[in-house]
């Protein structure tokens, strides 16, 4: 297949203006992409599969394709470390980005040249298991040439008890006990925040006779109705904005409201009034704790609506899980968490604009339900499921991961 494909990319290729450069040589790709025959591009998109297929056989969570950075090569990140994939062959950056845009339709193709960027979710039947496979992707350049990241989504949400939370946080996330408030669910790229929404989600669908509508880009994770009726609003698709998604939501019935991610003042505000109005909501930032999460919505909005952002934030705000995964001994990864879970002195805290002494209040307030990410790491060491060094290198706070040790 790879010397069919190779040379499909070369009849193409060797009728390419040599004067064409950069994006304008990409412009070109696209615009002359329909002479490609059907059965050309079939053949393309069956070895873009069969990569995929390695991705998932390797237990790869993310793969990288084209653009000057990868220097040719197909690299995969596999329990944590980012690897060249020596055993696929070595492609150029213009067969690269062919073999990307093969990937995508005609209207992506051209979304992308306006954008530079364009999200996506791509599925395919894995043989072996005869199910359906499902990615996150990200298309984009990388000094002028089209690259892409995908990112292997669970063709099972992972179960809502292997999380083991605390019965106070389980009470706090249960639409059962709590039909309203603001839960997030934090860390940075790649440390599990859309698996934990998704087991949240799924606890709910199986247990609890709810609206769910989940707003994100793309869809990952596609729940099957259940005890719950579950709708799924991509953006870019289904709906145009995250803002817009929660601002109809509202006109839609909903008890549970899924924001893939308040990545803006408008969302954030959105989902603030959104829970302020007796929703449940759930949604995700690319912050690494509780305080830093709090801070960084409050930070988001004009400083004239900072106050009142802190006291709705207050108001709203039930729980925050900041989470990371950890290199374990044995070379995998494990999820480390921190719970913050909000009580009156939280909330008085938030209002007051004293975040600074959350830390200390999440750090006693274990009999509620809440724990550091340095207290988890802590437990994790002595279960000696991670080492010393791992401990210490995950840690937000190295001076406080130093004194609990020692301790």
């Amino acid at each position: 297949m790879i010397d069919d494909v190779k040379k499909i990319l070369s009849k193409f290729l060797i009728n390419v203006p040599a004067m064409l450069l950069g994006q304008d040589r990409i412009s070109y790709f696209v615009e002359k992409f329909s002479q490609f025959t059907n059965d050309e591009r079939i053949l393309m998109q069956k070895f873009m599969v069969k990569v995929l297929t390695l991705m998932i056989e390797r237990e790869a969570s993310d793969i990288e394709i084209g653009g000057t950075g990868s220097d040719g090569f197909t690299w995969m990140r596999i329990y944590g470390k980012k690897e060249r994939v020596i055993d696929l062959p070595k492609f150029t950056l213009d067969e690269s980005a062919l073999l990307i845009l093969s990937m995508l339709n005609e209207n992506q193709r051209r979304y992308l040249m306006v954008t530079k960027s364009i999200d996506f979710s791509y599925t395919f039947v894995y043989e072996r298991k005869m199910e359906n496979v499902r990615f996150r992707a990200t298309c984009y350049f990388d000094l002028d040439h089209v690259t892409l990241n995908m990112r292997a989504i669970a063709s099972r949400a992972r179960s809502f008890e292997s999380y083991e939370f605390h019965p106070a946080l389980t009470k706090v996330l249960s639409h059962q006990y709590f039909k309203y408030g603001l839960t997030l669910v934090t860390g940075i790229t790649g440390s599990g925040k859309s698996a934990t929404l998704d087991a949240i989600i799924d606890y709910h669908n199986k247990l609890d006779a709810t609206h769910i509508i989940i707003i994100s880009s793309p869809i990952e994770y596609v729940h099957k109705s259940d005890k719950s009726i579950v709708k799924h609003r991509e953006v870019g698709k289904d709906v145009l904005s995250f803002k817009e998604g929660v601002t109809q939501a509202l006109r839609q019935d909903p008890d549970i409201i899924v924001i893939g991610e308040m990545r803006d003042p408008d969302t954030i505000m959105a989902a603030l009034e959104v829970a302020d109005t007796g929703h449940k909501v759930f949604s995700t930032l690319h912050t690494s704790s509780a305080v830093e999460s709090i801070d960084r919505i409050v930070a988001e909005v004009h400083s004239s609506e900072q106050e009142r952002v802190r006291n709705r934030l207050a108001d709203v705000l039930t729980s925050v899980i900041s989470q990371k995964l950890v290199t374990t001994v044995n070379g995998k990864l494990i999820l480390a968490k921190e719970v913050l879970i909000v009580n009156a002195n939280v909330r008085a805290a938030i209002k007051n604009n004293n975040t600074s002494e959350i830390y200390m209040m999440i750090n006693q307030g274990g009999p509620a339900g809440m724990n550091t990410l340095e207290q988890d790491l802590k437990r994790l060491y002595l279960m000696k499921k991670i080492s010393l060094d791992s401990a210490m290198a995950f840690a937000n706070n190295k001076t406080r991961m130093q004194q609990i040790l020692s301790a």
